[in-house]
Parts: structure tokens; sequence; C-alpha cells
């Protein structure tokens, strides 16, 4: 059987919507999961130009399929990496964040502002690692 704990290390400041540790024990699936971006099944960029907020739910809703393709949901979850052009947006991340992940045991969480993504006009990407018990 598979374990996960989540862990805040009593030294380190409490984090908002995150976890500092998660910790897998047992047999299992690990899940790595590509980076999304803001694109629709069309290949389109979700929202207008410069549209973030829409980006990053196109994103998200990536992320959920792609969890699908594999029976999992954002409970099995347990490390996301994100990725924002503006440091603007990170209230409009956490709020779209928390509407899909686990907030009851939230993942392991890293959010990087950086300049530019692979293509103009992306303005968010998430990665994640998922756990699953055995087949």
């Amino acid at each position: 059987m598979t374990s996960v704990r989540y862990l805040n290390p009593k030294s380190v400041s409490a984090p908002p919507g995150y976890t500092h540790v998660v910790e897998v024990t047992g047999p299992g699936r690990t899940v790595y999961i590509a980076g999304q971006v803001g694109i629709d099944g069309n290949g389109q960029i979700a929202g207008g130009p410069g549209d973030a907020r829409a980006q990053m739910v196109q994103a998200f809703e990536n992320l959920k399929a792609a969890l699908a393709e594999v029976g999992a949901t954002f409970k099995d979850v347990v490390k996301i990496t994100n990725y924002l052009i503006d440091g603007a947006h990170v209230q409009d991340f956490r709020e779209i964040r928390d509407r899909y992940v686990n907030t009851a045991a939230p993942p392991a969480s890293t959010l990087l502002i950086i300049s530019r993504l692979a293509r103009e006009g992306w303005l968010f990407e998430i990665d994640a690692v998922a756990v699953l018990p055995e087949k």
C-alpha cells in the first residue's frame, strides 16, 4: 500500500497553499506530467492577448485532463512547479490553483517568475508529479 505524508517542519515558516515536504512510501505508480500551458484543444491561446487568468485556468484544465488519462485527480498530485511571466499575477495564480489542488493536503510547490516561456504569448506553465496505487 502506498502511503503519502504531508509535512511542514515547525522550524520553517508555515506555507500558504502548499506543503514543504511530501513523503511517499510503499509500492505505487509515480506519474510525471510535462508542462501544461494555456492552449485549448484547437491549439489556440485561451482568452485574449495577455489574459493570464484564462491561460492559468486552461493550463490547470489541461493538467486535469492529463491526470485523468492515468486515472488520477488533483488529490494524487504531490508536487507542482509553476512558471509565471509576470509577478503581478501571483495572487491570481494562488486563487486559481486553490480551485484545483487538494487544499486539505496541498502538494509541494515551486513558483518561478521568469522572463518568458517557449512561445511568444504564453504567460503560465505548470508541470506535476502524481503518485497512485499500483494497478
